[in-house]
């Protein structure tokens, strides 16, 4: 494939003539600069679909211009030129988004042409993924519904890794009727986190987000393996504890509440009393309910009650 723009960046004018001159003799249209700076300056007029360029550039090295092409057009692919001694630096570029890298000095000019070709075959390629999706969309107009569709039944919440909403309730459908057909107890737990609107506003929506997914991992890591935890909604998760009583479940709310309002989380003097802390409300089958709905409203109403009475509390469904 003939005729693409590249743009070859080194600070040594032996490297950077031989290098444009492999390319152009492959039919490519080759611009060629001497610095990180004089690189960004013709690549943000014009983005090219592929640059070559040195590790090494002085004040601007070849990885922070490779950051910044991937932050200016992130479909521009880049080939990294290094020495054998800078191999590491060749590894750390491949992980911040360099497609190759080359080692100078080359073992064979085809090196430099055959990797110009692969960058281009791949940004070929993905062109042609784009066209044969954007076609799609065009002729199934249902296509984004099914999409939206299977999205939702996956099972678990992308934020926590915990199950979500949906999944927890057929677990809790399916729990019950075996609880039920062994005559057996089990639990729930409805947690919520306190003034978590406060810390969010304090700490902005990502540092809220981290507290969220640090929640779960508590959760998962004090819990029995039977047991399962899913983020309910928002800042309120859930817990499902088969085959056990209201006292064993009171006394897994109370270690859970203890943790949380232990753990050194980030920002957590802001808070109410200096730190982060959760209510609590425990309900058990069928004491409390003998069907899921039942259950579950007096789970959020102990709930609302540990709230009440002044949060970071265990609070029980009526009996």
């Amino acid at each position: 494939m003939g005729g693409e723009k590249i743009l070859v960046v080194d600070d040594e004018a032996s490297v950077r003539g031989a290098v444009s001159q492999v390319l152009r003799e492959d039919g490519h249209q080759v611009s060629a600069v001497a610095s990180g700076e004089e690189a960004l300056a013709v690549f943000g007029k014009e983005p090219y679909p592929l640059v070559v360029s040195d590790i090494r550039l002085g004040s601007m090295d070849g990885l922070e211009l490779l950051k910044e092409i991937k932050r200016i057009h992130s479909d521009t692919e880049v080939v990294i030129m290094t020495g054998h001694a800078s191999m590491d630096n060749a590894i750390t570029a491949m992980r911040a988004g360099a497609y190759d890298y080359l080692v100078k000095p080359f073992e064979d000019l085809q090196l430099i042409s055959n990797a110009a070709s692969r960058a281009f075959e791949k940004i070929r390629l993905r062109a042609e993924n784009r066209q044969l999706m954007e076609t799609l969309k065009k002729q199934n107009d249902d296509l984004e519904h099914i999409n939206q569709f299977l999205r939702d039944q996956a099972s678990r919440d992308g934020l926590t890794g915990l199950y979500n909403h949906r999944y927890f309730q057929e677990a809790v459908q399916n729990e019950l009727a075996r609880s039920d057909r062994h005559n057996h107890p089990c639990s729930l737990i409805f947690m919520d986190v306190d003034f978590f609107k406060q810390y969010n506003d304090t700490h902005g929506h990502m540092a809220g987000d981290r507290l969220l997914h640090t929640l779960g991992k508590i959760l998962t890591e004090r819990l029995r393996s039977c047991a399962m935890v899913a983020r309910y909604g928002g800042e309120e998760f859930v817990i499902l504890l088969p085959e056990t009583p209201k006292e064993g479940a009171l006394v897994v709310a109370e270690k859970i509440r203890r943790r949380i309002e232990e753990h050194p989380f980030p920002g957590r003097d802001t808070q109410p009393d200096g730190k982060v802390t959760v209510s609590l409300g425990v309900v058990t089958f069928p004491q409390d309910g003998s069907n899921r709905v039942t259950l579950m409203q007096r789970a959020d109403q102990a709930l609302y009650r540990a709230k009440q009475d002044g949060r970071n509390r265990v609070c029980t469904g009526v009996e």
